[in-house]
C-alpha cells in the first residue's frame, strides 16, 4: 500500500469514528438537538483552528527551523575560516598597500556594540580592495589552494549554503581563483596584463571575505564568547595579535576584562593559589 492511500485510509478511518461516536451519543442520551448544537459549534471553532494552526504555529515553527538552518551554515561558514579564510586574509591585508585607512574598522574588540559593527560594514563597503600584483607569490598561492581544493568542493556541496548567497558567491570566487592559477603550467614568467588579471580576482575574493569575516565576527560576539576570544587573539588584520594570553594583557595592549567579555575572562585567570614560576 502506498503512502498516499494509507493516509486516505487514515482519513476514512476517523471519519468513521466521528459518525460512530455521534451515533452512541444518540443512542444513550436521545437529544439529537445537542449534537447539531455542539457539531456546528465545533465547526464554527474550527475556522480559528485552522488560523492558529496554518498562520501562526506554522509561521513559528518555520521561523524555528530557518534560525536552525542559519546556526549550521555559520558553524560552516566558522570552518572555512578556520580552515581557509583566515589565512586568505591575512595574506591578502599584507599585500595590501592602504590597508592603514581602514585597520581601525578591523580590529574588533568585545565593547563593539550593533552600531560599532554597522559602522564598520558601511565604511568597508565602499573600501578599494586591491593588492600589489607585483608582491604575489602566485606559485605559493597556487600550492596552498591546491591543497585546499578538496575542501572547497566539500563546502559548495553542501545544500546548506543555499540559504546563503553571499558566502556562496565568496566560496565560488575563491575556487575560480584556485581554477586560474591551476590551469596555468607556468607561474612564475605572466606577462603583466596576466598578472592583472589575477590580481583582480584577488581583489574579489578579498572584499568578499572582509564582509563575511565582520558578519561572522558579529554573530561569535553576539552567541559564543569563547569563539570570538580566539578570533580576536588571531585576528588576520592585527600584526601585533597572539593567540598567547600573557599576564592578562591582550596583545592590543589592553586588559583582559576590557578586551574580552566578563564571561571569557572568568575563564582565563589563574586559578586561586596559582603561583607563577620564575
Amino acid at each position: 500500500m502506498s503512502q498516499a492511500s494509507k493516509k486516505i485510509l487514515f482519513g476514512l478511518s476517523l471519519i468513521i469514528l466521528s459518525v460512530l461516536t455521534y451515533i452512541l451519543h444518540y443512542y444513550i442520551f436521545k437529544d439529537a438537538r445537542d449534537i447539531f448544537f455542539y457539531m456546528v459549534m465545533d465547526i464554527a471553532f474550527l475556522f480559528i483552528q485552522v488560523l492558529l494552526v496554518t498562520l501562526i504555529l506554522q509561521q513559528f515553527l518555520e521561523m524555528r527551523e530557518k534560525q536552525n538552518r542559519i546556526e549550521k551554515l555559520n558553524t560552516i561558514i566558522g570552518v572555512f575560516f578556520s580552515e581557509l579564510g583566515t589565512d586568505l586574509l591575512s595574506y591578502y591585508s599584507d599585500l595590501d598597500p592602504n590597508l592603514g585607512t581602514i585597520k581601525n574598522e578591523l580590529l574588533i574588540s568585545a565593547q563593539w556594540t550593533d552600531r560599532e559593527f554597522l559602522k564598520a560594514m558601511n565604511r568597508l563597503g565602499n573600501y578599494d580592495y586591491k593588492v600589489e600584483p607585483e608582491k604575489l607569490d602566485l606559485e605559493r598561492l597556487k600550492q596552498y589552494l591546491r591543497e585546499k581544493r578538496d575542501f572547497l568542493l566539500t563546502m559548495m556541496e553542501n545544500p546548506n549554503l543555499m540559504e546563503h548567497e553571499r558566502f556562496t558567491e565568496l566560496l565560488r570566487s575563491v575556487f575560480h581563483l584556485a581554477e586560474e592559477l591551476k590551469l596555468r603550467k607556468t607561474i612564475t614568467e605572466l606577462p603583466c596584463e596576466d598578472c592583472d588579471h589575477i590580481a583582480a580576482d584577488i581583489n574579489r575574493s578579498y572584499q568578499m571575505l572582509v564582509r563575511e569575516w565582520i558578519s561572522y565576527m558579529k554573530h561569535l560576539k553576539d552567541n559564543f564568547p569563547y569563539l570570538f576570544s580566539l578570533a580576536m587573539r588571531t585576528n588576520p588584520f592585527d600584526q601585533e595579535a597572539s593567540v598567547i594570553v600573557n599576564q592578562g594583557i591582550h596583545p592590543s595592549g589592553l586588559p583582559l576584562s576590557e578586551a574580552y567579555p566578563q564571561s571569557v575572562t572568568a575563564l582565563i585567570k589563574p586559578a586561586a593559589g596559582y603561583t607563577k614560576n620564575t
